[in-house]
């Protein structure tokens, strides 16, 4: 880990954990975490944008259990009458190309599965955690973005079944905190990078590193002029959770970096630090997408001591390098 484990982690009593969307890229870094920590890992995922190969130093562990299985349909019997302490709903399709494919079951995993996990929550007297995005906010008219705005979406829009099916799981999931007394935690993810990003799913720092690391033109959408926060992966799982852990803060908190980009300067970053050949050249904007998008990271500072440590150059630096390695 590049992102040093806070003490009050590192000496939590051993629980028993599930993790849906285990073979995700957040998922399988959550349960890699989870696991050197001592704590058992029951891991769930259908695999329609999940990879088994991201679990495979998991595979024979005696703290991990993995589950295939679409929560979108149902919970499997083991999982909907098992004992958990804690649960973190991960499962989505998390990319503009995954749940533009998978719409129906985008949203039925956040909003039908998110309900039967927080049933299986109030039954299990555990707590949990959903896994809500910056995109709540949608093409913010507010800069940076703080936890209160309410945001600007488009309610039918191409991202509509990923945007509105999460302003559902949060909806839901204060219902259940408010009326049934369910322990539960609410984090909204900006743009994460890092190891294991599928580089085909659309997200704009695997696709730019492969076209770099193949000397292929780098597409920069539109002007380029829009811009991301970029968090390392390894301060995003610490965030995730320092938050499970916290106490007495159910609200939505924003965990991601402060630290804006555009899209035209990270390409030429990553071009910079590739060693590549490629060119830039420009596509158009596709749909609804933000202008800028910039957390606000004041409440997660206040509540869980929590902000990015990594650097953005070194940790493209430790993806690029991960991603040489599997294009070789």
């Amino acid at each position: 880990m590049q992102s040093e484990i806070p003490a009050s982690l590192k000496f939590q009593p051993a629980r028993r954990v599930l993790v849906t969307g285990a073979a995700g890229f957040l998922g399988s870094h959550l349960c890699d975490l989870l696991v050197h920590l001592g704590h058992d890992v029951i891991g769930v995922d259908s695999f329609i944008t999940g990879s088994r190969e991201n679990l495979t130093q998991l595979k024979d562990h005696r703290h991990f259990k993995l589950v295939q299985a679409d929560l979108a349909e149902s919970l499997p019997p083991d999982l909907a009458t098992g004992r958990f302490d804690r649960i973190y709903h991960m499962a989505s399709p998390a990319s503009p190309v995954g749940y533009v494919r998978h719409q129906v079951n985008t949203l039925k995993v956040n909003s039908f599965a998110t309900v039967w996990l927080l049933e299986l929550a109030q039954r299990c007297k555990a707590r949990i955690l959903v896994a809500s995005t910056s995109e709540c906010y949608g093409d913010p008219l507010e800069h940076p973005q703080t936890e209160s705005y309410w945001g600007h979406v488009n309610p039918v829009g191409m991202r509509s079944m990923y945007d509105e099916s999460k302003r559902f799981m949060e909806a839901a999931t204060m219902a259940y905190h408010r009326e049934r007394h369910v322990d539960t935690r609410i984090v909204r993810i900006f743009n994460t990078y890092g190891p294991r990003l599928a580089l085909d799913d659309g997200r704009v720092v695997p696709a730019f590193i492969k076209q770099s690391l193949t000397n292929a033109p780098m597409t920069v959408q539109g002007d380029g002029a829009q811009t991301r926060s970029l968090c390392y992966v390894d301060d995003e799982i610490r965030g995730l959770m320092l938050l499970m852990e916290s106490e007495g803060y159910h609200l939505p908190i924003n965990i991601g970096n402060p630290e804006e980009v555009t899209m035209l300067q990270l390409a030429h970053e990553i071009r910079e630090l590739a060693g590549s050949t490629s060119t830039i050249t420009h596509t158009p904007l596709p749909p609804d997408d933000p202008r800028q998008r910039c957390p606000n990271i004041t409440l997660a500072k206040e509540k869980l001591n929590w902000q990015p440590t990594v650097p953005r150059r070194e940790g493209l630096k430790t993806t690029i390098n991960y991603y040489r390695k599997r294009l070789a």
